[in-house]
């Protein structure tokens, strides 16, 4: 049996406090203190809230797709669409597809993630 635990994810960018505060605002969270441009932490919160979330600042910026992204999922579909679009998130598409759907936007850094309906 493994004692490894899913801990958190971690993402480059080009100024952590400012992505994270983005990704804090999005999932209703706290922003760990001490984040600053290098390094920036959002807490996980509540038990079943998900991981928590960490920010690195790199040199270089985002030029491809992720490989990995974060999906959300809402009650609220447009009403999320909505706020999300408000807070900076950009719409890249949507999908119908077989009775679901979501939606993929970029965060203020460009890094995608999906919101589906459900």
């Amino acid at each position: 049996m493994s004692t490894t635990k899913f801990f958190g994810a971690s993402f480059d960018a080009t100024d952590a406090a400012r992505v994270a505060r983005f990704w804090a605002a999005v999932l209703d969270r706290k922003v760990a203190d001490g984040a600053d441009e290098h390094d920036a932490v959002v807490e996980a919160g509540d038990p079943g809230s998900g991981p928590r979330l960490a920010f690195h600042k790199v040199p270089e910026a985002k030029s491809v797709k992720n490989r990995f992204h974060p999906d959300l999922i809402t009650g609220d579909y447009e009403g999320e669409t909505a706020r999300l679009l408000a807070l900076g998130a950009t719409k890249i598409g949507e999908v119908q597809r077989n009775g679901a759907r979501w939606t993929t936007f970029a965060d203020i850094e460009g890094n995608e993630f999906d919101l589906i309906a459900g």
